[in-house]
């Protein structure tokens, strides 16, 4: 076995002081910087355990009270209360490459903690810090420069993308990944454009609870999770549809900035009304040529003859996430009041679709730039469809980046590995401060490889020893496995070159950008005026006149 990597402590030896010289102790510039070294390292203790195939999960309460359980680390951030402004942007840099890549949010907080960690201890051996942030940014062009010639496979234009697709999937859902890959490989290649390109947009995914995994099947079109209440449960061809969040059907008696009803007759008069005015609105829908409402509401028994004596197919959504998708496909907006758009959405044919005991209208397009098929999930739980979903999405973008730049780069840490001897190299070579930087660097990126044997169970110093000897002795397609060291191309995990490349150049960036900053101003919030919104003045004990009042005078 090669020689070890050198020890984390020992990175400062090359700017220990020389004989007679004090260590100089960090001014106030640098002790703003380790302030984003600890916000930082206090964020990756979070995501830290939820990084790799391996990783745990998080059972989070939201504000609202709901429970999520996911190991997404996108997800966690953001339901994370976050006061430290270096804490915030670190945030911000993770969810920007979850939003542009949709993966690789860990590990963006992973590598820039380990990278301002390292920094901490290069300012404390006497860096400046100017030449510290130059010679960091020349050791991320190098990084992302090396990356390409580390790429071993391309996919192929007619090629089935499952092996391609299984890492990315594997990554986020554990349990029945097979199953799960084939779908998306499946929905991806036939939403493909005739030139080979491919738009995510094309392929959308519904989960509906009930059945299994292996239930689960591919709709033409964009299919939501709702049910037709009318007799009207298809429209053939030229759906007009409108969306509305609100009840399809009268007010309510009971509800609020409503008259006061006295009498029976003024409930009897109350209730007319509403019909009359159901009915003019019902036919206001139906003078606009609406014959597709979709719902996100409550949807009265009553009013539903109105619709079908129009031909108004009435969809009642379960979500306000799926209500706002079929906005932004479909073109219109959400109606607060059942009034007819003034641009409807359009679309070729609208029908109701029954799988078990699971429910799903389905929209149908014959235009490109719209969605082509649905990948419906099946499931038994509310968190195993929502893991399942996540990790479809994942799948989905891979193929987008694939199609863009179909180069794969050795998974399971072996790139990592592989920057980390190439930078070791060429740091030991280096003079002046270049050097430590580039050794500094190598080991940010080795921090990586040791959390995924950390999150498998492994020996992570047995584990690293052995990949560290492997690709000394120029075996790059080492990585970390289930149970100890793996070669990439037999077990097939791969990364996608583009999704790397837009991790590392982000937890880059966000580093550098932390090691600019020279002090942290934080505005004073003004205290808020405390209204009195009580009715009923209060006592004049209370609040004492400063008028001293005079006793009567006596006659």
């Amino acid at each position: 076995m090669g020689s070890r990597a050198p020890s984390a402590s020992g990175l400062p030896e090359r700017l220990e002081p020389g004989p007679g010289q004090r260590p100089r102790s960090p001014g106030a510039e640098e002790q703003h910087v380790l302030s984003s070294v600890a916000a930082a390292q206090a964020v990756a203790r979070v995501i830290r355990p939820c990084y790799g195939p391996h990783g745990r999960q998080k059972l989070l309460v939201t504000a609202r009270g709901d429970t999520v359980v996911t190991g997404y680390a996108a997800a966690i951030l953001r339901a994370l209360e976050l006061e430290h402004p270096a804490a915030r942007l670190l945030r911000e840099a993770a969810q920007t490459q979850a939003e542009q890549s949709g993966d690789g949010a860990a590990c963006v907080v992973l590598l820039a903690s380990a990278l301002l960690e390292r920094a901490e201890r290069l300012l404390r051996a006497g860096l400046p810090r100017s030449q510290l942030r130059e010679a960091y940014a020349a050791a991320a062009a190098e990084t992302l420069a090396q990356l390409p010639g580390l790429a071993v496979r391309s996919l192929g234009p007619l090629e089935n993308p499952f092996w391609a697709l299984y890492s990315a999937i594997n990554t986020h859902t554990p349990c029945q990944t097979s199953c799960l890959t084939k779908l998306v490989a499946q929905a991806c290649w036939a939403a493909r454009e005739l030139d080979g390109s491919f738009q995510p947009e094309r392929v959308g995914v519904c989960a509906l609870p009930g059945g299994r995994l292996e239930d689960s099947c591919l709709l033409p079109g964009l299919a939501v999770a709702g049910k037709a209440c009318g007799k009207v449960t298809a429209v053939p061809r030229g759906a007009r549809v409108a969306l509305f969040a609100c009840a399809f059907g009268p007010a309510s008696p009971s509800a609020p900035a409503t008259a006061r009803l006295c009498s029976p007759d003024d409930l009897t008069q109350f209730r007319e009304g509403s019909e009359k005015l159901m009915e003019k609105q019902v036919g206001q829908l139906a003078s606009a040529d609406i014959n597709v409402a979709v719902v996100w509401g409550e949807v009265d028994e009553n009013t539903l003859p109105q619709a079908d004596k129009h031909g108004i197919m009435v969809i009642q959504a379960k979500s306000r996430r799926e209500m706002v998708y079929l906005s932004e496909v479909l073109g219109t907006p959400l109606m607060p009041y059942l009034l007819p758009p003034l641009k409807p959405g359009k679309c070729h044919r609208v029908y109701r679709q029954e799988l078990g005991e699971g429910l799903a209208a389905v929209f149908e397009w014959e235009c490109l730039g719209t969605p082509a098929l649905t990948l419906v999930l099946r499931g038994p739980t509310t968190e195993g469809l929502r893991g399942a979903e996540q990790a479809a999405y994942h799948g989905i973008d891979a193929y987008f980046q694939l199609c863009q730049d179909p180069r794969l780069l050795p998974g399971a840490g072996a790139t990592e590995m592989a920057l980390v001897k190439i930078l070791s190299d060429k740091g030991r070579k280096l003079e002046g401060p270049r050097g430590p930087a580039f050794l500094a660097f190598a080991h940010a990126l080795r921090s990586l490889p040791e959390t995924l044997a950390e999150n498998a169970g492994l020996a992570v110093s047995e584990v690293m020893a052995e990949m560290h000897g492997a690709h000394q002795a120029g075996n790059f397609l080492t990585g970390v496995g289930t149970e100890g060291i793996i070669n990439v191309v037999e077990e097939e995990v791969w990364d996608t070159l583009t999704a790397k490349a837009q991790g590392l150049r982000a937890a880059a960036d966000v580093a550098l950008q932390l090691l600019t900053i020279d002090e942290i101003i934080v505005a004073k919030k003004s205290p808020k005026i405390q209204e009195d919104l009580s009715p009923y003045p209060k006592k004049a004990k209370e609040h004492p006149s400063p008028v001293r009042k005079q006793s009567p005078r006596k006659k």
